[in-house]
């Protein structure tokens, strides 16, 4: 095994990032603290490119390994020892350990534990939201802090583009022709790095055939393919809307709720879809509640064959959700039975903010029932603001004390 582990090793050593690779978001502070980092998100979204250039920034960078390699069949949690020890024979002594798509070990949690309590700083990234399990999070309290990364932002997709200029002086109407027309590209070709260099609708089934086979199967041991394949391409359908655990149980013929609860809790540790819920003081009202169902990014619902009704409103409505993510903050939707609200972001138990999304407000009752659904979150949680998020649309609206924001979806990503 040591000598597998050294080829390997050496072999990973000769990777290079391509030569276009777009600086992630990643604060200083997390470099040099005690905690162990785990960088978490969907497949092919950067997480690898993003720790090479953590490893950048460091001063010793020898210390890489990535599990995500068909010669590790049999490592195990005993192993982790050898590989210590190879590191050592072939670079020395070093403090900081970096390990990539480690999630593929079992018990890998108790290496990192003792590198931890020995003094090494460890970066790690996983493709599955299940290494961040309650069991998990007990045994590493305190060690940790978890990173969600997601596809490219829009100012990264510019930066990729080479584009980054447009976000200086946006007064002219060329300048804003320009920015609205980047955006209406972003809204369809999402922020997949490995898509956006080819744009090859191949590269996207590719990944959307792997993250369901042997993220979602394989990994919790299905057998019926039908039933998975037509539970993502249903929620993905109807972006946005709600859905019951019966309801689907329903449309892809199985009896029991509880089994499409399981799939999708095995979709979203993935990271390819996410459930939201309503907003509900009472817990067991919340769990009750329909949910709503949002994708990782807009290229897999637009490129891959899903349809659905008013396609632009859904796709606006999916990028605001996963710019929600990226920002932080529990996320909600609201309905008093009387109006809805798309989004409300708590912080804590404090709701800061209420959110609509509507991609044109082309008519008056349009216009009025949007306007009503924000207010009516404002109103519930004591808002003094609210946003509604168009795709060209700039306004102000006064009600009382209260203003709603009306703003161009480019310009509130710019915010």
């Amino acid at each position: 095994m040591k000598q597998l582990l050294k080829d390997i090793i050496i072999d990973q050593k000769s990777f290079l990032p391509s030569k276009k690779t777009i600086i992630r978001s990643f604060s200083e502070k997390y470099l040099n603290n005690e905690e162990i980092i785990i960088i978490s998100g969907v497949r092919r979204c950067g997480k690898s490119v993003l720790l090479q250039q953590i490893r950048d920034r460091l001063p010793q960078k020898d210390y890489f390994f990535n599990f995500d390699d068909d010669r590790l069949g049999n490592f195990t949690v005993e192993n982790f020892q050898q590989l210590y020890e190879v590191f050592i024979e072939l670079y020395g002594e070093q403090n900081y350990f970096y390990f990539d798509e480690i999630q593929n070990i079992v018990g890998w949690e108790y290496f990192a534990k003792r590198l931890y309590n020995s003094g090494k700083k460890v970066f790690i990234t996983g493709s599955n939201a299940r290494m961040l399990s309650k069991e998990l999070g007990t045994y590493l309290t305190g060690c940790y802090i978890a990173i969600e990364l997601y596809p490219f932002s829009f100012s990264e997709f510019l930066d990729f583009r080479e584009q980054q200029h447009l976000l200086g002086d946006i007064s002219g109407t060329i300048a804003r022709g320009e920015i609205q027309s980047a955006f209406n590209d972003y809204l369809k070709q999402g922020g997949f790095p490995i898509y956006l260099k080819s744009e090859d609708g191949i590269v996207l089934k590719t990944l959307y055939d792997n993250i369901l086979y042997k993220d979602v199967m394989v990994r919790n041991q299905i057998v019926n393919e039908r039933e998975v394949k037509e539970l993502v391409y249903y929620t993905v359908s109807n972006i946005g809307k709600p859905l019951t655990y019966t309801s689907l149980a329903k449309v892809i013929g199985v009896k029991n709720s509880t089994t499409v609860k399981n799939y999708l809790e095995y979709i979203e540790n993935t990271y390819l879809l996410f459930s939201l819920s309503k907003l509900d003081y009472s817990v067991k009202a919340q769990l009750r509640n329909p949910k709503k169902v949002y994708a990782i990014d807009n290229a897999l619902v637009s490129r891959l064959g899903f349809h659905f009704s008013g396609e632009e409103g859904r796709l606006l409505e999916n990028m605001v959700y996963i710019e929600l993510r990226r920002r932080g903050g529990e996320i909600f939707y609201h309905n008093s039975g009387s109006a809805e609200c798309d989004f409300v972001v708590r912080d804590g138990f404090r709701v800061m903010q209420a959110i609509q999304v509507c991609y044109l407000l082309d008519s008056s009752d349009t216009r009025e029932r949007e306007i009503r659904g924000v207010q009516d979150a404002m109103d519930t949680y004591h808002l003094l603001e609210g946003t509604i998020i168009t795709n060209t649309h700039e306004e102000e609206v006064k009600y009382g004390d209260k203003m709603i924001h009306i703003l161009p979806a480019w310009k509130w990503l710019h915010l």
